[in-house]
């Protein structure tokens, strides 16, 4: 088998979602008391978002505390229309106060944030230099946000070409947990601009994960978070626990296939069993 195919035994890929990334942390938080901590994580917008805190070495839970008692308007900052609704300066402002790496080098655990190149059509994985613009652009929804400019490129929300960046590591991992927070949901009709703006993108950034489903070794995966908005902060411990329930029963479920692929788990297995 070519090493160079299998750089990490294991790497973990955050779809987008908005606010149901909140999700990611507590599947983050579950993974971790079984022993599990990936190698490489692959995030799109909010995956992006969640992932770049805990790859700078912040523990799932302690990144939820830095959301709670947080509103939009806080992140969002309305402007005359310039390519997007809202300045993503809130947003910017939350990663320098929180973020101690200012570069993908700095990271403890390498990352790899997907973003699409607006002008261009293309979808874009940054691996390299400054954090913040990169972990912006793969989070500027088109419309809502600004894009964002690096390096002469204009960059939206990665979620257009790729929502679920399982691709994007695949031949670098042996094995994948995949965590779709987004999968393709129906949702009661509102006759409101930002229904319908949540329901295109949803339907659009969905669209394109079939390809990466099918990359998991490992899928984790719910509909039940459909019952949140986009920018819905005002549920966030009831999604990271929705997140973290959700993995708890996969584990439980796949357990054995689990201990088969990472051992380490047995090991957390026997030390709860002596508690």
């Amino acid at each position: 088998m070519n090493p160079e195919k299998n750089m990490y035994k294991l790497g973990i890929a955050l779809s987008g979602g908005g606010a149901k990334g909140f999700a990611h942390l507590g599947v983050l938080q579950a993974l971790n008391e079984i022993g599990l901590y990936p190698e490489v994580i692959a995030g799109t917008s909010a995956g992006a978002f969640a992932g770049v805190l805990y790859a700078d070495g912040h523990t799932p839970k302690e990144i939820l505390t830095f959301f709670q008692k947080k509103v939009f308007r806080e992140f969002a900052e309305f402007a005359i229309p310039h390519g997007g609704i809202f300045k993503n300066d809130g947003f910017r402002s939350f990663l320098k106060k929180h973020l101690r790496s200012k570069t993908f080098e700095d990271l403890l655990i390498p990352l790899q944030v997907v973003a699409t190149d607006i002008e261009y059509g293309e979808s874009h994985t940054f691996t390299s230099g400054p954090l913040i613009p990169a972990v912006l652009a793969s989070c500027s929804v088109p419309i809502v946000f600004r894009p964002v400019e690096i390096n002469e490129h204009y960059y939206v929300d990665g979620g257009l070409f790729k929502n679920f960046p399982v691709s994007v590591i695949r031949r670098e991992c042996t094995k994948i947990i995949g965590v779709n927070v987004s999968p393709i949901t129906k949702a009661e009709y509102r006759s409101s601009i930002k229904y319908i703006a949540e329901r295109s993108f949803h339907y659009m950034s969905g669209s394109n994960t079939l390809l990466d489903r099918n990359l998991c070794d490992y899928l984790i995966e719910s509909t039940s978070l459909s019952q949140y908005s986009m920018f819905d902060l005002e549920h966030i411990e009831e999604i990271f626990q929705a997140g973290y329930d959700l993995t708890m029963d996969f584990i439980d479920e796949n357990r054995e296939s689990l201990i088969k692929d990472f051992p380490i788990i047995a090991l957390y297995d026997e030390k709860i069993c002596l508690k």
